[in-house]
């Protein structure tokens, strides 16, 4: 089933609540999204990217406007609202801005709701033509009985459908390979553990589940054949994923594992540098509390960035919905993109 979908109101699983219960929820007011967002029951770039035009659609219908140019002046404005709440993503600015500028060509409240929803329909159904096209070329790196590494989770819940660097891996496995998966668990929300092999043991594919702090004892022993991940923004130096990203790219060069990112054109922010991105920090209670049970003393200091950028000196290779994109990337990624 799809992670994200309109039906009188924006339907997405709630994340929060996997493995244990697999629930929907809708949002019919823009705050209620903003609240999904910043508590991650939606997440993942290409998801989000759905989530911000739908965020668009919204703000187009939860209240009644009257004049034209009163309701394009609210849609502006929720924009700039939507885009603030998960800064390090680039996807969801670049939904909701397509999102806006097809509203904005209305000019009527009935042509301005038509076309915000028409463009944002029309998002949702790329990204699942992409990320298919993500699985069908990145499958081609991957051989019969190979092991995967993967870490967070980029699968079809970071997406609309099908996933990136897990789509890859489905994808190999309809075309009759036996691939294995481990997946690390990712502090401090474990969206390895509880994501990745949620969704991968409902598709009945092998997976693996271990602590982050194995990941360089499996590599070491030659459990592992490829690293594939995905990734939250693609800039001309790094890749930003999710907060150790970084720490497994290390390890599989210092292995000569191959470590692959797959990840959409929507992803790459090819015009800045790692420099200019900010890394989104979250709370404390996130390391401190896990649920109720107290792990830390409630004084102690935290620090909790939820991305770290890792060197594109480290990576293999970027699979992408266009093919995939090898060194040198200042030359490559542009030439394939056309960015």
């Amino acid at each position: 089933m799809r992670t994200i979908f309109w039906k009188d109101g924006v339907v997405l699983i709630d994340q929060t609540k996997l493995p244990e219960k697999l629930e929907l929820i809708t949002c019919k007011h823009v705050v209620e999204l903003l609240d999904a967002i910043k508590r991650l029951a939606v997440r993942g770039a290409p998801a989000l990217e759905v989530a911000g035009a739908y965020g668009v659609v919204l703000a187009c219908i939860e209240k009644e406007f009257t004049r034209v140019d009163e309701m394009k002046s609210h849609l502006i404005k929720t924009f700039d609202l939507i885009v603030s709440t998960r800064p390090t993503a680039v996807n969801l600015s670049i939904g909701a801005k397509r999102a806006l500028d097809a509203a904005l060509k209305g000019g009527s409240i009935d042509e301005i709701i038509r076309l915000a929803l028409q463009e944002a329909e029309k998002i949702a159904r790329e990204d699942i033509d992409r990320n298919r096209k993500i699985g069908e070329y990145g499958s081609k790196i991957l051989e019969d009985g190979d092991t995967v590494l993967t870490y967070c989770n980029a699968g079809r819940l970071a997406t609309v459908d099908w996933g990136t660097a897990l789509g890859v891996v489905r994808s190999a496995v309809n075309e009759g390979k036996k691939i294995r998966v481990i997946a690390c668990e990712t502090r401090p929300l474990n969206q390895g553990s509880r994501l990745t092999c949620w969704e991968l043991i409902q598709d009945g594919i092998d997976v693996t589940l271990i602590t982050d702090s194995t990941a360089a004892h499996v590599m070491k022993q030659g459990m592992v054949d490829k690293v594939i991940v995905g990734a939250d923004r693609i800039v001309r130096d790094s890749v930003f994923n999710k907060i150790g990203t970084y720490m497994i790219s290390i390890v599989a060069k210092e292995h000569g594992i191959p470590f692959y990112v797959a990840a959409p054109k929507t992803t790459f922010d090819w015009k800045k540098t790692s420099k200019e991105v900010i890394i989104e920090e979250r709370s404390a209670e996130e390391l401190v509390y896990c649920g109720e049970k107290l792990l830390a003393p409630k004084n102690v200091n935290v620090y909790n960035p939820a991305f770290d950028s890792t060197p594109l000196d480290n990576v293999t290779a970027i699979i992408t919905e266009h093919g995939i994109i090898e060194p040198p990337y200042d030359v490559n990624v542009p030439k394939v993109l056309r960015i």
